[in-house]
């Protein structure tokens, strides 16, 4: 445990820290591509470029520093990134060398304020968050190793078959080039993919979310092609795996893994879900049918339109033939030929008169998953309403979701 006079400077400090988070997660992967360029391999250089990994990197650690002496209160958080970290491959012995460069990049941004005391408080406390992960990472490691099926690493799946499920939406049926067993998951984990692209010069590394209930023995990923945009380039990995992947294709994937997954209470069961946001909830909503669960289950999701509504017959189907099964769907912009009452409920987007009119009781579980301004807007809905925020869950594609409730 921390000493009282590290914990009195971290905590003091914290304010500080959080006011030049952005400044400091910049610094830091700037240090650290410089001084292990390897690691562009590791990490995700879209969210690079976006700012999203040093905005994650920086409330990671006041968040941690604000919480020093009850790690247990930012569990969620600590749990949801050693996931991440298992999933990646991220060792032990990187640790020391991130905390180093941390450290620097604390003093670089602040200057003669970050006084030599408070840099070995910081380093102090970093070393405890630090152990506090690699412990919860090696757990996990070993776990997903010794399960039947399970692997360490990254292991080598061919693509059994591609099949559109939307204009822009794609699954991909894995199953192992060993031809050995395959490791279950719990409904809303995602596989981790690392691809080696021709003309690129790094390796890239994506989550994606398994789109499958567990039990079959094949893995299913359905991607969203993510093209150009405003200011966005084309997607990199998504045109890859749209374009360039063809059937019969081996591609290097880690164990499931993720935090976001069903709880098996009694409690009724709300799925939310914008755009891709649908592959996890639907890995859940399968599940729940498949186990004959009595539980009510209620699925609202946004679309663009029918064009982009991945899944679309699928649910409407188990809407209209599971008696506990209940759909709502939007669409922001329906296409001329989308019809109100067959394709979709509403024209427009998720909003609180259709949850509230949807729901049948406050007292469910909600899981969300889209895109974060889309999750911000349903978890403020649900605050408001009067939902237990215990009872709302989520997943974010990106590094870490920084909700802010209203």
């Amino acid at each position: 445990m921390l000493d009282p006079k590290t914990i009195e400077i971290v905590q003091s400090t914290v304010p500080v820290l959080k006011e030049h988070s952005k400044e400091i997660g910049k610094r830091f992967y700037e240090l650290l591509f410089a001084k292990e360029p390897d690691l562009y391999n590791m990490f995700n250089q879209t969210n690079q470029k976006r700012g999203i990994q040093q905005e994650a990197l920086g409330y990671a650690v006041y968040a941690a520093g604000e919480h020093i002496t009850n790690l247990e209160a930012i569990k969620p958080v600590i749990e949801r990134i050693s996931q991440k970290h298992r999933a990646i491959g991220v060792k032990a012995e990187q640790y020391p060398v991130v905390g180093e460069t941390l450290l620097q990049a604390v003093k670089d941004v602040l200057g003669d304020a970050a006084t030599d005391e408070i840099i070995e408080a910081w380093g102090k406390a970093y070393g405890y968050i630090a152990d506090a992960f690699i412990n919860l990472e090696k757990n996990l490691e070993e776990e997903t190793k010794s399960q039947p099926g399970g692997w360490h690493g990254y292991r080598s799946f061919y693509v059994d078959k591609k099949v559109d499920e939307s204009d822009n939406i794609t699954s991909f049926y894995l199953k192992p080039a060993d031809g050995k067993g395959i490791a279950s998951y719990k409904a809303g984990q995602y596989l981790t993919l690392k691809a080696t692209i021709p003309g690129e010069k790094y390796t890239h590394i994506r989550h994606y979310s398994l789109s499958e209930s567990p039990g079959k023995p094949y893995y299913r990923i359905s991607v969203k092609r993510e093209d150009a945009h405003d200011d966005s380039p084309d997607g990199i990995v998504s045109n890859y795996l749209h374009n360039q992947v063809k059937v019969g294709e081996q591609l290097e994937f880690s164990a499931p893994a993720g935090d976001f997954v069903l709880d098996h209470s009694e409690l009724p069961v709300v799925l939310i879900s914008g755009g891709i946001g649908i592959t996890p909830v639907f890995s859940m909503l399968n599940t729940l049918v498949e186990t004959q669960s009595t539980r009510q289950v209620t699925f609202v999701h946004g679309a663009t339109n029918s064009k982009t509504h991945a899944f679309k017959e699928y649910v409407a189907e188990l809407a209209e033939n599971q008696e506990n099964v209940t759909s709502f769907i939007c669409y922001s912009s329906p296409n001329k030929e989308d019809r109100m009452g067959h394709d979709f409920d509403k024209e427009g987007i998720i909003d609180r008169e259709v949850l509230t009119s949807t729901v049948s009781s406050k007292e469910s579980l909600f899981y969300l998953c889209g895109s974060i301004p889309f999750m911000e807007s349903i978890l403020n809905i649900l605050v408001k309403w009067g939902v237990s925020r215990e009872n709302i869950h989520y997943e974010a594609f990106s590094p870490l979701a920084l909700f802010e409730e209203e």
